[in-house]
């Protein structure tokens, strides 16, 4: 039997469960933004569950992803990455309005849900990122984000460290956090327990406990090429062996795997969180997709349109059209989506309408059928009764001795680990 949400706990949780950035930015909303720790939480205490945390590329994505949460009776994460809306993004949705975006939808459509907004993929790739990032960051909190991913995992093991460790202070306490070890890229590169140990360990000692940590667990952004997709082992073990540091796992490159996979991931590994981008995209413009939303290809590799699905005929030919004088084929298509967003907003109602439709029914079976996540939206508004606070505090406590995590022994620490970073090349989506 569904777990409704009670209309008075969930008045109760709209007055303190609110982080204090959601307040001062919509303080007459009735939308139940929340920290994207309390969704994680939510996700330990079901059980062998994980949200979908939904990119949402375009307008269409956020208001189907919402729409289907709330149809599932299940709180939900929307993100975007630096590389999506950053400040050189391919996105006209970005990490400064996309929290306005969701405050608006939700009010329109009276969606109850809990919902976090997180900052995907936050890339720090040299000092000099380091140092903007110090400039940049409180400003996508002061936009509404209340959730971040430090993705150093470009870099070394011992920069990954003290980069996270320099960027800590610049990240409200109460927000959700994700660090990365291992820069997501397939088969290469594998992330190992040594390196994924490494990381956490050197947080540890800094009291800095992250609530998840990605991994490149051989799985890809953007359309997967083959099936070899998540080695669920490999994830498994990795998370074993963080167990007493209570960090859960955050899979990205989620579009590449089927659906038998992805229930492996949420049934034997300890994942809470599950990114969602190409997919979604796809199925909002109306493209032929698989049953785990990976674009199919017609014989001469090109996109098939559904025809009565998602944009119309004409507008899909004139997506086309663009992408072939610019040579964009397969994954590039990404960058078609700041150049049609307000040409996708200005077509007739029913177009619209469909296009979030598809999408909402994607996610609704995602969450359903898949990640093992309905009902999830009551247990996040317990938790904020529970704490009587926006913020659930940490998961784990401190273990490490900080004097063996000095900058002089996280640099001799990291020499001595063996590691294959994997080939070279842009990975980011």
């Amino acid at each position: 039997m569904s777990r409704q949400i009670d209309i008075k706990a969930w008045e109760q949780a709209l007055t303190i469960g609110r982080p204090p950035n959601v307040v001062a930015l919509f303080p007459h909303s009735r939308a139940l933004i929340v920290s994207g720790k309390y969704i994680d939480r939510a996700m330990l205490s079901k059980g062998k569950a994980l949200t979908m945390a939904a990119n949402g590329r375009n307008y269409f994505v956020i208001r189907g992803a919402l729409l289907a949460a709330q149809r599932a009776n299940s709180c939900i994460i929307i993100e975007i990455a630096k590389s999506e809306g950053g400040a050189n993004a391919y996105c006209a949705v970005n990490y400064w309005n996309m929290a306005r975006q969701v405050n608006a939808l939700c009010n329109e459509l009276n969606i109850t849900i809990p919902v976090a907004i997180h900052a995907d993929h936050y890339g720090i790739k040299s000092a000099g990122d380091v140092e903007a990032a110090k400039i940049e960051i409180p400003t996508l909190f002061d936009a509404g984000i209340t959730s971040i991913a430090i993705d150093a995992s470009h870099m070394s093991d011992d920069k990954n460290l003290l980069a996270n460790l320099e960027l800590n202070p610049y990240i409200p306490k109460w927000a959700g956090l994700e660090t990365e070890v291992g820069e997501i890229k397939g088969k290469s590169g594998l992330s190992t327990v040594e390196e994924a140990l490494f990381l956490i360990q050197g947080l540890n000692a800094h009291d800095i406990f992250p609530d998840w940590i990605a991994l490149n667990n051989g799985t890809t952004h953007g359309i997967e090429a083959s099936d070899q997709g998540i080695h669920v082992n490999l994830t498994a073990d990795i998370h074993e062996a963080l167990t007493e540091y209570k960090v859960s796992g955050a899979q990205h490159g989620t579009s590449g795997n089927s659906s038998d996979r992805l229930r492996q991931i949420a049934s034997k590994t300890r994942t809470t969180k599950a990114n969602v981008a190409t997919a979604l995209q796809m199925i909002s413009w109306g493209l032929e997709v698989n049953d785990y939303g990976n674009a199919i290809l017609d014989d001469d590799g090109k996109f098939i349109k559904v025809k009565n699905e998602g944009v119309t005929e004409q507008m899909w030919t004139d997506m086309v059209e663009y992408a072939d004088a610019r040579g964009l084929k397969g994954g590039d298509y990404k960058k078609l989506n700041i150049v049609f967003e307000n040409k996708l907003l200005g077509q007739p109602r029913e177009i619209r309408e469909r296009m979030a439709k598809r999408v909402e029914d994607f996610i609704y079976n995602m969450l359903a059928n898949v990640l093992n996540t309905l009902d999830t939206a009551p247990i996040v508004v317990e938790k904020i009764l529970e704490t009587g606070s926006s913020d659930p505090g940490h998961k784990a406590q401190k273990i490490e001795d900080p004097d063996q995590w000095t900058s002089e022994k996280i640099i001799e620490r990291a020499s001595l680990i063996t590691s294959n970073k994997g080939e070279s090349g842009d990975f980011d989506d």
